[in-house]
């Protein structure tokens, strides 16, 4: 009988510290202190948080994953940045590994998953080294003492398998057995002046805080907005709207030039929350 299958960490080291205690010293400071449960956003259904190296973008995602409420499963979709794999692509069964541990593939999920979307194929290559998902894990690890996820990487861009691929997410959490969270991994525009960055991004969040999936695919397309999962972003939108969502908030937004102050060249970071 097969081993499990274990993906190791692929980017510690690099975007986030590989000691368990330095990882654990940085995500104290990037979620800040402990949320009263006021703060919590207890309807939340969705969000969508930054995967830059921690240096940039973990004070976003951290004030995301600050205000969510815990769940013991995750539906994780991210961008597939090397095009390697299927274009929809999932792991079924296994472990990932980070420095501070191993986190299990829900099986019964990816299971449910599988048969929902005729699109998705069971493909561990687009995840081998993929950073956009594994940066997620130690934010839910540090908090959480016990969770499962599905890993669902988005390579592909038009809208009509987005659109699926979201239909397919939201059957899968209504008929689940238990709350599921749906989280889209995004960074924003790249590598424009920090001017331009901010302008094309409002456009964008704009859309996203509509709650107007299509409207943020036009948007992106005809601006040329450069966010990387904006794919991701639309089907996780597309779900939460089936699941009733009614409303999304910006929780944080910065470039890379407010830690760096190179204005030059920058990428964008938001983190919403859709309740």
């Amino acid at each position: 009988m097969d081993s499990p299958l274990l993906r190791p960490p692929a980017v510690a080291g690099k975007f986030y510290p590989a000691q368990p205690e330095i990882l654990e010293r940085d995500l104290d400071k990037y979620l800040g202190p402990p949320a009263e449960p006021s703060q919590k956003i207890e309807r939340a259904l969705g969000c969508m948080a930054p995967h830059a190296g921690y240096m940039y973008s973990g004070h976003v995602a951290g004030a995301v994953y600050q205000k969510l409420p815990p769940h013991s499963s995750y539906i994780i979709l991210c961008p597939n940045h090397f095009g390697r794999g299927a274009p929809l692509a999932m792991m079924s069964s296994g472990a990932w590994q980070t420095p501070l541990g191993e986190v299990q593939v829900d099986p019964a999920l990816a299971a449910a998953m599988r048969d929902s979307c005729h699109l998705i194929s069971d493909d561990p290559v687009a995840h081998a080294q993929e950073h956009s998902l594994e940066v997620q894990l130690p934010f839910l690890q540090h908090q959480l003492k016990d969770f499962t996820f599905v890993p669902i990487s988005v390579g592909v861009g038009n809208y009509a398998p987005l659109e699926i691929l979201g239909h397919s997410v939201a059957h899968v959490v209504k008929t689940a057995n238990k709350p599921v969270m749906i989280i889209a991994s995004s960074d924003m525009n790249h590598y424009e002046p920090d001017s331009i960055t901010r302008i094309k991004d409002r456009m964008a969040i704009d859309r996203i805080l509509a709650l107007d999936p299509h409207g943020l695919h036009d948007v992106v397309r005809r601006e040329k907005i450069s966010m990387c999962g904006y794919g991701p972003t639309i089907a996780m939108l597309t779900a939460v709207i089936e699941l009733g969502a009614r409303n999304a908030e910006l929780v944080k937004y910065a470039t890379s030039a407010d830690v760096s102050g190179d204005r030059s060249a920058v990428v964008g970071y938001a983190g919403i929350i859709v309740s």
